[in-house]
C-alpha cells in the first residue's frame, strides 16, 4: 500500500546506504569476504516501526544502480513504503563498511556526493509528509550537505509541513561534521530546539554541549515539548509536560550496539502512536533496542507484540523481574 493511497503513521527522512560487513569478529583488513546488507538511521527507524505493526514510509534519494535496487527491495521486504524515494541518475548510492575491533565496531563511510546529499528543502513539501502523524529526521542529514541542512531547517524550523509531530534524533556523527567544516554543537542544538520530540544520548550531549546530567540536557533544550535522554546501561529519561519519567536499563548480552539507538526510537514512537504513557513508551523503546543489541544486523527482528504487550502492562516490580529474565535493556 503506497503513501499516496494510505497515509503512513510515520515518514522517516534521510540517507540509507549499502553496508558491507565481515561475517565474524576479525577486523576488516583480515577478511576474505564480506556480506552485503542495508543500513541508515532513519530507514532503520522505519523498519523498526513496521516490525512493530505500524505504517512507516521512508523518503530519500538513491542512485540509479544495483545498490539502490537492493535497498528498495530490502526496505519493502521489511514492510516500509518506499514510494516517496526518488532516483538520481547522476549520483551514486552511498556505501559504508563495518570494521570489528576488540573494543567496538568502527564504521567507514563512502557517502560524499551520494544521491542523498542532493536532497533539499523541496523534499519538505512532499505530500507524504503532510499526511503523516509523525515525521522523523536526524542530525546526520544536517551534516551531509548544505542542501540537506536546508531540508532539515525547512522541516524543523520553517515547519513547511504543519500538523505532524516532528521527531528529531540528535545522532551526532563527529566525522561528518568535521568533514563538512560545520559547528556541530551549534547546528544540532538549533535544530533540536525546533523539534516537538528530541532523542539524545547523554554521552553525546556531554560531548556536544558540556551537559552532564539528563536534567541539564532537558533544561538546555528549553521549551521542546518532549525530550528523551538515553544513558546507555543506566536507563532512559523522558521530560514531557513538566513530568520526568525514568525507566532503567536492564542487562542484555550485547553482540553489537550499532542500530540500537534507532530501534529505541522506533519503539518509543510506536508507543506514542499507540497512545501509551511515557513509561510505556520508554519500555517499548528498551524492548526494541534489546533486539538490536543482540544482533549484528542494523535492522533487528522485533519481538512479538503479544510478548511486548505483556511486559508493558507489568507493574514496576514485575517489569524488573520479567524483563531481566528476558534480557531486555535500553539503547
Amino acid at each position: 500500500m503506497s503513501v499516496a493511497s494510505r497515509a503512513a503513521d510515520v515518514v522517516c527522512v534521510g540517507e540509507t546506504m549499502v553496508v558491507l560487513s565481515p561475517p565474524d569478529d576479525r577486523p576488516l583488513a583480515e577478511q576474505p569476504t564480506l556480506s552485503l546488507a542495508v543500513g541508515g538511521a532513519e530507514s532503520n527507524v522505519a523498519c523498526g516501526l513496521a516490525g512493530l505493526g505500524h505504517r512507516a514510509a521512508w523518503l530519500s534519494r538513491l542512485g540509479d544502480d544495483p545498490f539502490a535496487r537492493r535497498i528498495l527491495a530490502e526496505l519493502s521486504a521489511h514492510g516500509v513504503d518506499v514510494s516517496a524515494v526518488e532516483t538520481d541518475p547522476e549520483r551514486p548510492t552511498g556505501v559504508y563498511f563495518k570494521d570489528p575491533g576488540p573494543d567496538h565496531t568502527r564504521t567507514h563511510y563512502y557517502r560524499g556526493g551520494s544521491a542523498a546529499t542532493g536532497m533539499g528543502p523541496e523534499s519538505a513539501r512532499h505530500p507524504a509528509l503532510r499526511r503523516a502523524r509523525v515525521v522523523h529526521v536526524s542530525g546526520i542529514a544536517a551534516a551531509l550537505s548544505d542542501s540537506c541542512a536546508r531540508l532539515l531547517e525547512a522541516i524543523l524550523r520553517d515547519r513547511t509541513v504543519r500538523g505532524p509531530v516532528i521527531s528529531f534524533d540528535v545522532n551526532h556523527r563527529p566525522a561528518l561534521w568535521r568533514a563538512a567544516g560545520k559547528d556541530a554543537a551549534r547546528g544540532l542544538l538549533s535544530l533540536a530546539r525546533a523539534a516537538d520530540l528530541v532523542f539524545v544520548g547523554r554521552d553525546e550531549a556531554e560531548e556536544l554541549w558540556g551537559t552532564v546530567r539528563p536534567d541539564d540536557i532537558a533544561g538546555l533544550l528549553g521549551s521542546v515539548p518532549v525530550v528523551v535522554v538515553k544513558d546507555a546501561e543506566y536507563g532512559a529519561t523522558s521530560y514531557a509536560g513538566g513530568v520526568r519519567t525514568f525507566v532503567p536499563s536492564l542487562p542484555v548480552e550485547v553482540v553489537e550496539p550499532v542500530g540500537a539507538g534507532d530501534a529505541f526510537a522506533a519503539g518509543y514512537l510506536a508507543g506514542l502512536l499507540e497512545d501509551r504513557d511515557e513509561r510505556g513508551r520508554l519500555r517499548l523503546g528498551h524492548l526494541a533496542a534489546a533486539a538490536a543489541l543482540r544482533t549484528r544486523d542494523d535492522v533487528p527482528v522485533m519481538p512479538p507484540r503479544a510478548e511486548t504487550d505483556r511486559l508493558l502492562d507489568l507493574d514496576e516490580a514485575a517489569w524488573a523481574v520479567n524483563s531481566a529474565r528476558t534480557a531486555v535493556c535500553s539503547a
